[in-house]
């Protein structure tokens, strides 16, 4: 059972993924939690408190179900590869929206505007580039697996946009099945 404080996260994670951190007012939250103010404030000092609490929330879903579960798991680096990329697309096929990635969406809104967001969000997309590095080193070598790293993960993301924009999961699969095609 999750707590009213994690009721109110997970709530507001699903506005922010949709609708965007700025667009997503006070009202909205508290409507989508079925919470008042008193109980909002009673949680979180402002918007901006709890905003940082849905990143967090990403982030440590993102580290346990993508980077260690996947890959820094024990399995041979082709299925690390493969299971990242498996991943990537089922994430985006469960939320049944094509609302984007959660953290690309908030890169792309408040990076520029909010050092904190900033912060937390470059820190979980460079565990990911770094994890893909040690997984990509025993695939095709040492000397560029962290180009290839990064090059990876902004096709991903640049796919999962592409599929946003044309709400087309199509895309993203499509963008997977070219890196496979490189790497494995």
């Amino acid at each position: 059972m999750t707590s009213k404080k994690e009721h109110i996260i997970s709530a507001t994670a699903e506005l922010i993924h949709a609708k965007g951190y700025e667009s997503t007012k006070l009202s909205d939250i508290l409507k989508a939690a079925d919470i008042g103010k008193g109980q909002f404030y009673h949680y979180f000092s402002s918007k901006k408190d709890l905003g940082i609490s849905v990143v967090d929330q990403y982030v440590q879903t993102w580290e346990q179900n993508l980077i260690e579960a996947i890959l820094q798991s024990d399995k041979p680096s082709t299925d690390k590869l493969n299971e990242m990329l498996d991943w990537a697309v089922s994430y985006h096929e469960s939320i049944g929206e094509f609302h984007g990635c959660p953290f690309g969406n908030l890169a792309l809104e408040m990076s520029e505007h909010d050092e904190i967001f900033r912060t937390k969000i470059n820190a979980l997309f460079e565990k990911w580039i770094r994890s893909l590095e040690n997984v990509l080193e025993d695939i095709v070598g040492g000397e560029k697996a962290l180009m290839q790293a990064q090059a990876i993960v902004a096709q991903l993301e640049g796919g999962i946009l592409l599929m946003k924009n044309f709400q087309d999961l199509s895309i993203l699969r499509n963008i997977a099945e070219n890196i496979r095609a490189q790497y494995i």
